[in-house]
C-alpha cells in the first residue's frame, strides 16, 4: 500500500548505513595506520635496542679481557712471591665468549708439577686463593677486605709470607 514510502524509507536507512560504514572504514583505515606506525616504531626501537646490546657487550667483552690479563698478571706475581718460586696463571675456558666462560686455576709451586688447584694441599690452595684474592684487590680496591680464618691452613712460615704481601698490598692500594 505505501510501497514509495517504504522504498523512501529503506533508501535512507541504505544511505544512512553507507555513510556509517564509509565513517567506520574510515576509522578501521586510521587505526590501522596507527598500529603500522606503532609497529614500525617498535621494529625500529628494537634494531637499536639490539645494536646498543651489541655495543654494551663489546664493551663488556673488551674490559673483562683487560681487567683478566691485568689479574693474571697479578696473580702470577704474587704467586711466585708467596712461594718463593713457582708459576702460576688464570685460563679463561669453556666459550669463546669471554662473557661467557669459566675460569681455570693453574698452580705449580716450586718443586712441583702444573696441576689444577684441586691437587694442591691445604695450604698450597690456601696461599694461591690468597693470591687470586690479592691480585683481583689490586686493580679493584675497597676500602675494607676481611679474610677471616684465612691462616687456619698454613704454617708459621706461610703466615709470615701471608703478612708480607698483606702489607705489600695494603701499600699499593692506599689512597
Amino acid at each position: 500500500e505505501n510501497l514509495p514510502a517504504d522504498v523512501a524509507i529503506f533508501s535512507a536507512a541504505v544511505a544512512d548505513f553507507k555513510i556509517k560504514e564509509k565513517k567506520n572504514q574510515k576509522m578501521k583505515k586510521q587505526e590501522y595506520l596507527s598500529l603500522e606506525l606503532e609497529k614500525n616504531d617498535l621494529l625500529l626501537a628494537l634494531k637499536k635496542l639490539r645494536v646498543a646490546i651489541n655495543q654494551i657487550n663489546e664493551q663488556g667483552k673488551k674490559k673483562l679481557v683487560d681487567a683478566f690479563e691485568l689479574v693474571n698478571k697479578n696473580f702470577s706475581e704474587i704467586f711466585e712471591k708467596l712461594f718463593d718460586g713457582g708459576k702460576a696463571s688464570l685460563e679463561l675456558v669453556n666459550s669463546d665468549d669471554p662473557l661467557q666462560t669459566g675460569l681455570e686455576i693453574f698452580a705449580k709451586p716450586p718443586g712441583k708439577k702444573l696441576t689444577n688447584i684441586n691437587l694442591l694441599s691445604g695450604g698450597e690452595k690456601t696461599l694461591t686463593a690468597v693470591s687470586l684474592i690479592f691480585s683481583i684487590f689490586l686493580i679493584n680496591p675497597s676500602p675494607l677486605c676481611v679474610l677471616d680464618e684465612v691462616d687456619a691452613a698454613l704454617d708459621d712460615v706461610n703466615v709470615e709470607k701471608f703478612c708480607k704481601i698483606l702489607d705489600e698490598v695494603k701499600r699499593k692500594t692506599k689512597r
